[in-house]
């Protein structure tokens, strides 16, 4: 028989699942539609097992680097099995917790493990896990499907050939070299992991610099410190042909300004972007419009182009982070069910790039600045300079603070340890409207990265 309830839900991701307690809570029957693993993608191939495994990563270094703080130690012995045995405990603890979350401390909820598509604009067919079928009807329907990893179109690139981000979570031994294809933020992530762990590692870029979306500065720097630990990075870079011998080497064959270039090893990731999981729900069928890549189109309010339903998370585009999917759900929550009038446009974007040391990220940068043709002035602190650094050996990066006309700190490029945390205080300063002059007089304790603050602003650029 057909299910009629309140509000679905497909996909248990970091939206969905407070979405899904919350309309309970509310007395709303709910349904939730998983087709995969509770918890979406943060949980099971995102946040969660990679900084878990950044986690050992940094242990191995920091075994490998004790000789300069005067502690000696033997050679660090990577066990990559072990590494990934203590990620799928964290990650399995999470999902327990979700799973108890969803049915048993909250009434009004009924999961369901399959396969969701629309057949009517309220209605949708689960193909369940067992090989049945069950419709469900709802007038609220919240669509939180995510993304997969995108493999783009190259000459011999098959499936037994390279790892997507989710395949190398599982590896389970170290590879001896490991050519990596995208030089963004994960690409950037998993090189200086296996470096750690021991793996030779090269990374192909098609652009002329890392993380296109940063300033030059911020490139340059974060490029220096990984290949200071033995990365290798080719740019401008294009990855034509990839094809593998009969001892299982791959041979990645790229276009560079300088000519072809051959590169050899042993493993091959494919770390080139996500693509959103949109193309198996039959979203034409009750028009729901995408854009030309497939995602969700939606107004300042999430709600799709069919009245009732929405999209929450990564599978609608823009920025593709935890934080943003959650705040999704409070927006949805805010409207619906307090009353008020919340927007998805316009928010705070910050964000982290968890190498080591951490890249912490909020508001314009430099160059979105100058686009946006907003003046404004730069702070800059090599952390070389600061205490805290020197004391702990830590002294890679810089902090790079933006101020507009009116003394308000407008964004921030934080390259430290603890870089996040330290964004994190600036990005709090903007939100209560704080002038960057109450940062620099403020009495931190000593010593902290926080107190470079007080010196960093001191040394504040005239006004551009």
């Amino acid at each position: 028989m057909p299910i009629s309830c309140d509000v679905l839900i497909i996909g248990s991701g970091q939206a969905g699942n407070p979405l899904a307690t919350a309309f309970a809570d509310a007395g709303r029957r709910v349904v939730l539609v998983e087709e995969n693993l509770l918890g979406g993608s943060c949980i099971n191939y995102g946040c969660t097992p990679t900084k878990t495994m950044l986690a050992s990563a940094e242990r191995a270094h920091h075994i490998r680097t004790a000789a300069d703080f005067g502690i000696q130690a033997g050679e660090a012995q990577v066990n990559m099995a072990a590494i990934v045995a203590r990620k799928d405990a964290v990650i399995q603890e999470m999902r327990d917790g979700i799973r108890k979350n969803l049915e048993q401390q909250h009434k009004g909820i009924t999961v369901l493990n399959g396969h969701a598509a629309f057949t009517e604009p309220h209605v949708v067919r689960v193909a369940l896990a067992g090989g049945k079928e069950q419709t469900v009807t709802a007038p609220l329907i919240f669509i939180n499907t995510g993304t997969r990893p995108n493999i783009p179109e190259i000459d011999g690139l098959s499936k037994d050939i390279y790892l997507t981000t989710n395949d190398i979570l599982n590896i389970k031994e170290v590879p001896e070299h490991l050519i990596i294809l995208g030089g963004g933020y994960i690409g950037l992530e998993f090189s200086q992991m296996f470096r750690r762990f021991g793996s030779r590692v090269t990374v192909v870029e098609s652009g002329a610099e890392l993380l296109e979306h940063e300033d030059d500065d911020v490139c340059r720097s974060m490029q220096e410190l990984i290949e200071a630990e033995g990365v290798e990075f080719v740019l401008n870079a294009r990855a034509h042909r990839v094809s593998r011998n009969d001892e299982g080497a791959i041979t990645v064959s790229v276009h560079t300004r300088a000519g072809e270039r051959r590169l050899r090893g042993t493993h091959l990731l494919v770390a080139t972007g996500r693509r959103p999981n949109t193309d198996a729900i039959d979203l034409e069928k009750v028009g729901i419009k995408t854009d030309e890549q497939g995602y969700i189109q939606v107004n300042s309010r999430l709600e799709t182009s069919v009245r009732g339903v929405y999209a929450l998370g990564d599978v609608h585009g823009g920025p593709q982070f935890t934080h943003i999917s959650y705040d999704d759900f409070r927006v949805i929550r805010d409207n619906l069910l307090l009353g008020k009038r919340r927007s998805a446009k316009q928010r705070p974007l910050p964000y982290v790039v968890f190498t080591e040391p951490q890249l912490g990220r909020i508001g314009l940068s430099e160059s979105q600045a100058q686009e946006k043709k907003i003046p404004y002035r730069v702070a800059t602190m090599p952390v070389q300079y600061i205490g805290r650094a020197r004391q702990t050996g830590q002294t890679a990066g810089f902090f790079k603070v933006l101020v507009d006309n009116k003394d308000q700190i407008i964004g921030a490029a934080i390259l430290c340890e603890q870089g996040g945390e330290i964004m994190s205080m600036l990005q709090l300063a903007m939100a209560g409207k704080l002038p960057y002059t109450t940062l620099q007089d403020t009495v931190f304790a000593h010593p902290t990265w926080a107190e470079a603050l007080n010196n960093m602003f001191a040394k504040l650029e005239k006004p551009k």
